[in-house]
């Protein structure tokens, strides 16, 4: 039983069935009066309980066509993460760098660094001075993206808390290639494109030819939609098992908080409630966002201009009363 109440759907791309043109639910256009009023605001794709409620692109690219999802990136990264573990590649969450992928460890770094945790580098907690803010230039200007985010002096203890770094998730799909021996392309066309029936198109790479981790992958609207029921489906698409379960339930369980937003953060995911309903989030810069509501037999997707922040108290705020204030509210009215 998944962490989240979850209602039980028909299975599969079947399920997420279109209304036809013009017959959307009319309740859901109160949607499109919200969310079309927030310039930044690209398109927004909304399901529920398998079905399209509603889908609109008020500015930018149309709905098929694949966007920067900035740190959504994260999300798969981590999915990825459980794809490794569910096929033995990664023996736990417990499992060290030093036990991995030694040979990614510079001479230089703490020896601390030895001891950091695939859950620490999956939570954002590995300890270390971030990567992410102020030093991102600095970082992808370095000779080598994963020598220089290990090299980094201990700002606390790893588990300690959330030290949001894209860093860790570079570091986490270095081991990824290192213990599957393919590079995280292939590992998410193969383990998550393939499955899901969505396009991932080649991203970012750090000057070893290794895919950033944790930023700069685009993907569509749908495939976003597929991702995100996926995971609301308890790992499941169509009659695939994508991921176990047990990692969705996992990837579900707060393990810390953002020091921002406040939300909780589970693996690769952020987590919050809104009257008595949870929901998790896989959060981009710009506002890019997937959100499922168990509970709700929800997940919707949002595009935004990627190229201006979005932070908790301005436009990420604005999507945040757009999901609490008028989404959910629909989502209510038919839980059945």
């Amino acid at each position: 039983m998944s962490h989240f109440h979850r209602r039980t759907v028909l299975a599969g791309a079947t399920a997420l069935a279109a209304w036809p043109a013009g017959a959307q639910p009319a309740a859901w256009r109160a949607v499109a009066d919200a969310a079309g009023a927030l310039d930044q605001c690209h398109a927004v794709v909304i399901h529920q309980h398998g079905a399209e409620m509603f889908v609109e692109a008020f500015r930018g690219p149309d709905i098929g066509t694949p966007v920067p999802i900035k740190s959504v990136s994260k999300t798969l990264v981590a999915a990825l993460t459980g794809a490794a573990l569910d096929r033995g590649e990664i023996p736990t969450m417990q499992a060290t760098i030093g036990q991995l992928a030694p040979d990614l460890i510079p001479q230089d770094a703490d020896p601390g660094v030895s001891e950091i945790t695939v859950e620490n580098l999956v939570t954002m907690q590995a300890g270390l001075e971030r990567t992410s803010g102020p030093n991102y230039g600095e970082w992808v200007s370095s000779v080598n993206w994963v020598a220089n985010a290990l090299s980094r002096p201990f700002e606390t203890k790893p588990g300690a808390r959330m030290l949001y770094s894209t860093g860790s998730f570079h570091v986490l799909g270095a081991i990824l290639s290192e213990v599957t021996g393919r590079s995280l392309l292939e590992q998410a066309r193969d383990r998550l494109g393939d499955p899901l029936g969505i396009s991932i198109p080649p991203w970012t790479t750090d000057p070893q030819g290794r895919y950033l981790g944790g930023n700069e992958m685009s993907l569509s609207l749908p495939a976003m939609i597929h991702c995100g029921e996926m995971y609301r489906r308890g790992g499941m698409w169509a009659e695939t098992r994508v991921l176990s379960e047990d990692w969705v339930n996992r990837s579900f369980v707060p393990v810390t908080r953002s020091p921002w937003s406040g939300l909780r953060y589970g693996y690769g995911w952020f987590l919050g409630e809104a009257q008595g309903d949870k929901f998790a989030l896989a959060r981009g810069y710009g506002g890019q966002l997937i959100c499922v509501v168990p509970g709700l037999g929800l997940t919707l997707a949002i595009t935004s201009d990627s190229t201006r922040p979005a932070r908790s108290i301005g436009y990420f705020g604005d999507l945040m009363n757009l999901i609490e204030g008028t989404i959910l509210p629909l989502a209510r009215r038919d839980t059945t």
